[in-house]
């Protein structure tokens, strides 16, 4: 991902700060420290290879609107959080423009066919064995 898109990505984002569960004592009752950022997908101008990997790399974090919401409460204070949902939103962005490796065509040689042929009808001789008994 360039450096281009990085930039546009963290002026399109809106971030809210939430109170957070977790860590913090009693002041995790009086201050806001969680981080939530909001992303509009559409508004990246995404091509629409890595505009589909973003969005199922992002999963149930998109909305139906086409955000992504990531919410950060792992820390203390809203500096840390927020630093951590934006490097979280950035690595998102940075994997879903990452070319998935092409896979190789495995080919399988006539001995290997033999030999899984072979595997399937003993194990389908045992299968039949398993039947009612049957008195004759």
């Amino acid at each position: 991902m360039d450096e281009e898109v990085a930039e546009r990505a963290l002026a399109l984002v809106r971030e809210s700060f939430i109170a957070a569960a977790g860590p913090g004592g009693q002041n995790v009752n009086k201050v806001a420290t969680a981080v939530q950022l909001r992303l509009d997908l559409f508004a990246l101008r995404l091509s629409p290879e890595v505009f589909a990997r973003a969005k199922s790399l992002a999963g149930s974090r998109l909305t139906g609107g086409g955000e992504i919401v990531i919410a950060a409460r792992r820390f203390r204070t809203q500096e840390a959080n927020r630093s951590d949902a934006r490097a979280r939103l950035l690595a998102l962005l940075a994997k879903a423009h990452d070319l998935p490796e092409k896979r190789a065509k495995s080919r399988l040689n006539r001995v290997g066919k033999e030999q899984r042929i072979a595997g399937k009808k003993l194990r389908g001789t045992v299968k039949a064995g398993r039947g009612k008994v049957r008195d004759e």
